[in-house]
């Protein structure tokens, strides 16, 4: 996937079907391209393990693996990724603020950048 600076197509895959397995819709916004600056910043021991949390998950059901450290590590990735309104730059989707209707008057004024996670 293109523009990722961590993750190959598999971990990619990996990490947008854990995303919308946790957090059903977020697929559309691209979680992971968030995921992936996030990864990009941490040390490379903390890098490889929140790769392997995510590798841990299985393809189907996550109900046995609910309450351990690796979900719920990935579970706060994946509610992050989405839950902070990101759309990944190029994707023509709605956020999760308008479709939870956050909409307070500083929130619609909100000017949303992710430079500083060198997502332009």
């Amino acid at each position: 996937m293109a523009g990722l600076r961590v993750l190959d197509d598999d971990a990619a895959g990996i990490v947008k079907r854990v995303c919308e397995a946790i957090v059903p819709g977020s697929a559309r916004v691209r979680p992971e391209v968030y995921v992936d600056a996030l990864l990009a910043a941490m040390d490379e021991p903390t890098r490889n393990a929140a790769i392997a949390a995510f590798a841990s998950m299985p393809t189907g059901p996550l109900d046995d693996h609910v309450g351990t450290p690796d979900f719920m590590w990935v579970r706060a990735l994946a509610i992050e990724a989405f839950y902070s309104d990101f759309v990944a730059p190029g994707v023509d989707a709605r956020g999760a603020w308008e479709e939870i209707d956050f909409n307070t008057p500083l929130a619609t004024r909100l000017a949303k950048d992710w430079s500083y996670l060198g997502i332009a």
